[in-house]
């Protein structure tokens, strides 16, 4: 998009503002990674940030730019994550991303593919033998993500329509 996505305004809020909402609503603890500790290697940044900095046991990890994603799903997620497992990844068309959930037992792991220049969430999860979700086609839309201007307008008009509902 070239430029930060997160304040970019849908509706009153921000795409940041929309993120923050449904964590609050969640009635889950939460807080925004605003410099990761490691730059430049995309979302793995903030992970490993959030990982090394945080005294959850576990912690889900959302994007700024999802403004369509719910509490109700956060929760649904939360709930899903099996206890033998170390991580939870939504597959959506065969892709693994946002929003996930990762215990704090991944911090070595996370580490490593940051040793590596494995970047990747795909790789991340395959790494942790994550657990994965699909989500019931009523709930796919909530994980619309904006990537281009394309996916912006998209969104604009999703808001608009959702809210003359």
């Amino acid at each position: 998009m070239r430029r930060n996505k997160a304040s970019l305004r849908l509706g009153k809020r921000s795409l940041l503002g929309h993120i923050r909402a449904a964590a609050r609503n969640s009635g889950l603890p939460h807080r925004v990674i605003r410099r990761d500790l490691v730059p430049w290697c995309g979302p793995l940044g903030g992970v490993y940030t959030a990982l090394l900095t945080s005294r959850a046991g576990t912690i889900l990890f959302l994007s700024c730019d999802m403004p369509f994603i719910s509490a109700s799903l956060l929760k649904a997620l939360v709930r899903r994550l099996s206890r033998a497992k170390k991580a939870l990844f939504v597959n959506e068309n065969g892709r693994l991303g946002f929003p996930f959930l990762l215990r704090r037992a991944t911090l070595q792991v996370v580490r490593q593919q940051l040793a590596v220049r494995q970047f990747s969430l795909h790789k991340l999860a395959r790494a942790l033998r994550a657990q994965t979700v699909r989500l019931p086609r009523c709930q796919t839309h909530e994980l619309f993500n904006i990537n281009t201007p394309k996916d912006w307008k998209i969104a604009q008009q999703q808001w608009r329509s959702m809210r003359g509902r």
